[in-house]
């Protein structure tokens, strides 16, 4: 059996620290030995509004080819998203590789949800299925659900922004010869959106992959048993954990420790969302943020270097926390605090790694407070990791996850 051949777009690729690229970027470590062959589609990483990390790129396979188009720069006033910046070089790019006739599926995985307009594009043009990777919701309906939550950029560029969304949605999912996404409430809510026609077509749900290997560089690094660590985005949406959090830490009286958040914000310009928590609290001289994002080599020696972790899940059960697995491999102390529908949830019951203090819509910060101070302060966690059973950490693996994506490719094409 040949190898499949795919053409993955992925703007923000790396050495560009995007986000939304790390599951391709793992995946092409092990897309080989899978049985698929790739070849990516991105963006040069001078015009991508990400920072660059030269480590990225360290492990990827000299056999995976990555094109790289320009985009116009941005500034003034009008569209100056990424994928409004660069739409034309991809599809003009595209176009060139795909009339070559040497690929079989077109995936993209990507949070620039416009990007995916060129699927029914090329689909028509050059006759290649695409399909598509659902990091986070195109359709978002948080804000319809939590009106009382302010939207990024406001509620009237929002609402517009919601609206086109919805419209371009529709159409690309029709095309769609499948589906991956990182919850399984994201393809119940297309599948409601959509009807039956989802169910005809091949989905899988897959969190983001886990990494072993790239740990072992930081092995040397030293914990300071007085710096506990949280690096991920912040929002309104993880208030109530953080809230829950310096609550429990300030009921427990534990003075010999500070806390630091690190890139919480989505630019540079970003403001702090989640020290302002704890400013009427014992422990607000010990919170510092620094909203900045971090370079991922950066986040995976920091996470090293902490004496404890901290997570915050968002109060959307629907939300995947794309850095748990560094987290979980780090092998230092880890508490988690998770909406009881979350995917992480099931994930530690199984792997362990570290403690997860839950909680639902009903739960009262003080409550929640409450069952941290218990399960992390009292019974002392934070000071012993919790061990991660490797073997049935497997499943959430690059390496396995390129195996399932083999098979959801040869369905799709099937």
């Amino acid at each position: 059996m040949r190898p499949m051949r795919i053409l993955a777009i992925s703007p923000r690729f790396a050495p560009s620290n995007g986000a939304d690229m790390h599951r391709l970027r793992l995946l092409a470590v092990h897309a080989e030995a899978a049985g698929w062959q790739l070849e990516i589609l991105a963006v040069r990483p001078e015009d991508v509004d990400n920072p660059v990390d030269p480590w990225l790129v360290d492990r990827l396979p000299s056999s995976v080819m990555v094109h790289r188009v320009a985009a116009r720069a941005s500034g003034g006033w009008g569209l100056n998203g990424l994928a409004q910046r660069s739409l034309l070089s991809l599809w003009r790019t595209g176009n060139h590789l795909l009339a070559t006739g040497r690929f079989d599926l077109v995936f993209f995985s990507t949070t620039e949800f416009a990007m995916h307009l060129l699927g029914p594009l090329w689909r028509r043009r050059h006759g290649v299925p695409f399909c598509m990777d659902y990091q986070d919701p195109w359709v978002n309906d948080y804000y319809r659900r939590n009106p009382e939550v302010v939207p990024p950029g406001g509620r009237l560029k929002y609402a517009i922004a919601d609206r086109l969304h919805r419209v371009m949605e529709a159409w690309v999912v029709r095309e769609a010869g499948g589906f991956l996404s990182v919850s399984a409430d994201y393809l119940s809510d297309l599948s409601r959106r959509y009807g039956a026609g989802m169910a005809r077509r091949p989905s899988r749900v897959l969190s983001f992959p886990g990494e072993p290997a790239e740990l072992l560089a930081f092995t040397d690094v030293q914990p300071d048993a007085t710096s506990w660590r949280y690096i991920g985005r912040g929002g309104a949406d993880m208030a109530k954990a953080a809230r829950a959090f310096f609550l429990a830490w300030s009921a427990a009286g534990l003075s010999s420790v500070r806390f630091e958040a690190h890139g919480t914000a989505y630019s540079s310009q970003g403001a702090a969302t989640l020290a302002p928590l704890a400013a009427d609290l014992p422990v607000a001289g010990w919170v510092s943020e620094q909203p900045q994002r971090m370079g991922y080599s950066d986040l995976l020696r920091t996470l090293r270097a902490s004496g404890a972790l901290v997570v915050f899940g968002s109060d959307d059960p629907a939300y995947t926390a794309s850095k748990i697995y560094p987290y979980l491999l780090s092998g230092r102390p880890l508490l988690a605090i998770f909406h009881e529908r979350s995917s992480v949830v099931p994930l530690m019951r199984t792997v362990g790694g570290g403690v997860c203090v839950t909680f639902n819509e009903n739960t009262s910060v003080e409550a929640l407070a409450l069952a941290i101070c218990e399960q992390w302060f009292n019974a002392h966690a934070w000071q012993q990791p919790v061990p991660l059973d490797t073997e049935r950490f497997y499943p959430w693996t690059a390496q396995a996850q390129a195996h399932e994506l083999a098979g959801w490719f040869r369905e799709i094409l099937a």
